[in-house]
């Protein structure tokens, strides 16, 4: 690491007051939304600061909190790096330390949006039907501890619930996780647990209160040790949490505000629409469901990044003929798009040797992704009598992925929240029938209907059987023909 730069300082400057509190301070957001609201401010205007939270761990804290909260955000385009410092974060704040600090921010009237990146597993619901898990360790924590919350389902439900206790307006919750209707996700969360701790809280919450459906999308790949060295050689000054990015983003958003109070998004290229679901199936499924599928087969075949694993023409050829059989025929575009330019456009994106964006990264908490990314596509294209054969191979893939075994014989670091028990299911059994049959009966992930699909069940038995004998690679290749 270096130790002869000056470390990055916030530059002198007006702050603008804080009307954002946002869970869950990782990457994604530093190098997405926090921008947009740098560039929302910088033209039009307006006290949209953001509070940052990071609900587990203080390490985001500890490395911004000498830096004034400053940040470098480095695009990383085919031609080179640029650099722009954000200064957008006023405080971070960790929940775990001090929840009640939290729920104060949240509460203060100068709040009016809460938003959240906290991954698909940060709900604490049930994937496959989208309910709150009510068994879930932090939910029976949250309801014993009303003040003391964990989960962002907990602190979103209390902090509400003190705006109403003081005559307050709601906060608007703004999800910009990968969810399929995720503002509905929420919203149906937050009023299961409310039920729970008051019925007439949820009433109040279900009237009065805003949670729009957004759509995210940017490349974000992990900071890696070799990238804070670069950026201080080029920049002359030490940042411990820059974030790299690609040169492309998206964010499309519902226009529901509590009272309409929101930064100038459109302003700054933020497609404001009526109903987001189609964008969002378009990106669920052409993105993030190859995005997957290349993980873990490629993962398994040896390569490290997405654009080492697309520079293959095995993987090259198979990520084209998923979009063209298996996904596009399924999807119905947003106006003005064309999907067949869309995903030609992902395959550039994927290819940018800039963005080493891991296999293994990709890969992690499966068990949350798998239901909105792949298995909605297989279980329509089942009804509508399409092709699952290469979504069932990368489901089979993440099977094999799971039992932590790669096909040399390593180990392999698993993270998913049900990574024990997806572990031991493999482990006990012991033909690909029964190991598939094992992996089926998690109700969490997959849905009953498609569970017991025996066309489904066979395709996901021969995948799995054939990337035992011959190989991630091999199948990919026989699955193009």
């Amino acid at each position: 690491m270096p130790d002869n730069f000056s470390r990055l300082t916030r530059p002198p400057g007006n702050r603008a007051a804080t009307g954002i509190v946002h869970l869950g301070l990782g990457a994604f957001y530093r190098a997405h939304g926090a921008i947009y609201i740098t560039e929302a401010m910088e033209k039009s205007g307006g006290d949209w600061g953001i509070i940052g939270v990071s609900l587990v761990r203080p390490d985001q804290r500890d490395l911004l909190a000498p830096q004034g909260f400053a940040y470098t955000a480095v695009e990383l385009g085919p031609d080179g790096e640029t650099p722009r410092v954000i200064t957008v974060i006023n405080d971070v704040l960790v929940a775990r330390e001090n929840p009640d600090a939290v729920l104060t921010a949240m509460s203060a009237p100068t709040t009016r949006i809460v938003s959240l990146t906290v991954t698909e597993k940060g709900y604490c619901h049930e994937p496959a039907t989208g309910r709150l898990n009510a068994g879930h360790a932090d939910i029976v924590h949250d309801l014993e501890h009303p003040d003391a919350p964990r989960s962002a389902i907990g602190f979103l439900t209390r902090a509400l619930q003190r705006r109403r206790d003081a005559g307050l307006r709601p906060f608007t919750v703004l999800c910009c996780d990968n969810l399929p209707e995720n503002g509905k996700v929420v919203r149906g969360v937050v009023l299961d647990f409310a039920r729970l701790v008051d019925p007439d809280l949820a009433d109040w919450i279900a009237a009065e209160g805003a949670f729009p459906s957004t759509m995210v999308d940017r490349i974000v790949p992990a900071t890696k040790p070799e990238d804070v060295e670069r950026l201080a050689q080029k920049t002359g000054t030490l940042d411990l949490s820059p974030v790299m990015h690609e040169p492309f983003r998206q964010w499309v958003v519902e226009d529901r505000f509590v009272d309409g109070a929101r930064p100038d998004l459109g302003a700054v290229g933020v497609q404001l629409v009526e109903n987001v679901t189609p964008f969002e199936h378009m990106k669920l499924r052409c993105l993030n469901g190859t995005h997957s599928s290349l993980a873990y087969l490629g993962y398994l075949a040896g390569h490290e990044t997405i654009s080492d694993t697309v520079a293959d023409p095995v993987f090259a050829a198979f990520c084209k003929q998923v979009w063209a059989r298996e996904i596009v025929p399924g999807l119905a575009p947003p106006e003005g798009v064309d999907l067949s330019a869309y995903t030609a456009a992902l395959f550039v994106r994927y290819s940018n040797p800039a963005i080493r964006h891991r296999t293994w990264q990709i890969a992690m908490d499966g068990s949350q992704k798998l239901p909105q990314r792949i298995l909605s596509t297989i279980g329509e294209n089942l009804g509508a009598g399409r092709p699952i054969a290469s979504l069932s191979l990368a489901v089979a893939a993440w099977m094999r992925y799971v039992g932590a075994v790669d096909e040399k014989g390593e180990s392999i670091d698993v993270r998913d929240p049900l990574a024990a028990r997806l572990k031991s299911l493999s482990e006990t059994a012991t033909t690909p029938a029964d190991k598939v049959a094992a992996l089926l009966s998690v109700g969490d992930i997959f849905p009953p209907a498609l569970a017991t699909n025996e066309t489904f069940r066979q395709t996901l038995v021969s995948a799995y059987q054939g990337l035992i004998e011959r190989g991630a690679r091999r199948m990919a290749e026989e699955a193009c023909r």
